[in-house]
Order: C-alpha cells, then sequence, then structure tokens
C-alpha cells in the first residue's frame, strides 16, 4: 500500500520566508498549501508557522487572522504544529523588544529577550545540542549545522512537569556568546529558533523527521 502524502499549511499571516518553507517541505515530501483560511489550516496534518521580523508585529499578524485561536486549537487536539524563527519565539510567554513587553501564545513559560553576544545579530552557521533522545534531530550528526539570523532569544527555560507526570519538553541548546534555546520538542509542538529550510541537508533532514510524525 502507498502511504498518503502528508498536508502541511505554511501559516501565511504576512510574516516570514513562506516560499522557502513551501520548497523545503515540498522536497521533504509534503503536499503543501499557503493559506491562512481557518478551515484549511485547522484541517491539514501538519501547520508549520514561520516568522521574522519583530515579535510584536508577527503576534500582531497572528492574531489579526485567529492564528493564535488556530495554534491552540490544533495543539488542544494534538494536531502538530511547528513553529521557526520568530513563530518559535511568539510560542513563548513573551517577548522584550526595546524595553517593550508583548504577550506572545504563552504555550511554554519564558521571555524572548536581546542576544548578549559580542555580535549582533548572530547571523550564520552554527552546531547544537541536542538531547540522545530527540526525534527532531534523528539521524542527524553531532557535528550538523543549522543556520540562524536573530537577535532575540530564550536564554532561561523553567517548565513545571507536575512532578513528573508529564514528560518535559526536550530542549535543544546552542551559543552565541551565552547558551539559548535552539529548539524544543513538545508533542504535537515543535520549534526550531534556527531556519531548517535554509540549513540544507540537516534541515532538510530535520523536516522529514517532522513529517513522519504527522
Amino acid at each position: 500500500m502507498t502511504a498518503r502524502t502528508k498536508s502541511v499549511v505554511v501559516f501565511d499571516y504576512g510574516f516570514g520566508n513562506i516560499r522557502s518553507a513551501e520548497r523545503a517541505l515540498v522536497r521533504a515530501g509534503a503536499d503543501v498549501e499557503i493559506t491562512a483560511d481557518y478551515d484549511r489550516a485547522m484541517n491539514a496534518d501538519g501547520l508549520l508557522v514561520p516568522g521574522v521580523g519583530a515579535f510584536a508585529a508577527c503576534m500582531d499578524g497572528l492574531t489579526s487572522v485567529r492564528g493564535d485561536w488556530i495554534v491552540g486549537r490544533r495543539l488542544a487536539g494534538g494536531r502538530p504544529v511547528m513553529g521557526i524563527c520568530v513563530g518559535m519565539q511568539i510560542l513563548f510567554a513573551r517577548g522584550i523588544e526595546h524595553g517593550v513587553e508583548t504577550e506572545g501564545l504563552g504555550e511554554w513559560p519564558g521571555t524572548v529577550e536581546p542576544l548578549r553576544a559580542p555580535v549582533v545579530p548572530h547571523m550564520g552557521w552554527n552546531t547544537v545540542e541536542s538531547p540522545e533522545d530527540s526525534r527532531q534531530f534523528a539521524g542527524l550528526d553531532d557535528d550538523a549545522r543549522f543556520y540562524f539570523v536573530h537577535s532575540y532569544g530564550v536564554r532561561d527555560w523553567k517548565v513545571d512537569t507536575y512532578h513528573g507526570t508529564v514528560r518535559a519538553p526536550l530542549v535543544t541548546w546552542t551559543t552565541h556568546g551565552e547558551p539559548f534555546v535552539a529548539a524544543v520538542e513538545n508533542g504535537a509542538l515543535w520549534a526550531t529558533q534556527f531556519h531548517p529550510e535554509k540549513s540544507g541537508d540537516a534541515g532538510a533532514q530535520l523536516l522529514a523527521n517532522w513529517l513522519d510524525t504527522l
């Protein structure tokens, strides 16, 4: 029996490298649609939320097309969602830019803050430190490199796992000046600070790993 092609919506809310994401997912074998349509985004096998630019602007764009509601409803039903770059950052509780605090989607506690590094933005290729049992990075060597371009990140990770009754998210780190969160794997919710769609073979493998979970 031939396996059904997985359907993915790249959520088009005005912020993100949607064409690059579309091409990378098509190469990985997905049936991809770019849209902000509520029903299509809700019913696709996977929803990919890209993001570039400012945290506050991305949140405004997302909520203007009910993207916050879509992400929440999908995750409540165990439907896969993946965030990339600022699309990952807005999954946290808040972002602080130029002294202004903006509320995020709150899927994870934590604050997106300016990176503390000699050179900002963090732009270019970097390795990551992923957990041994990560499905995100399955099939990838420790020296795999991913493409980053950002000035903000999450430097502190604290999640209550309800005394061990809920599995803690798997958190991947990298360092630019100091450690920060590079990726998260949390059940149906995956996210990367880097751009897998611009990360060559390593990024293609990660996207294929995601499609395998759909």
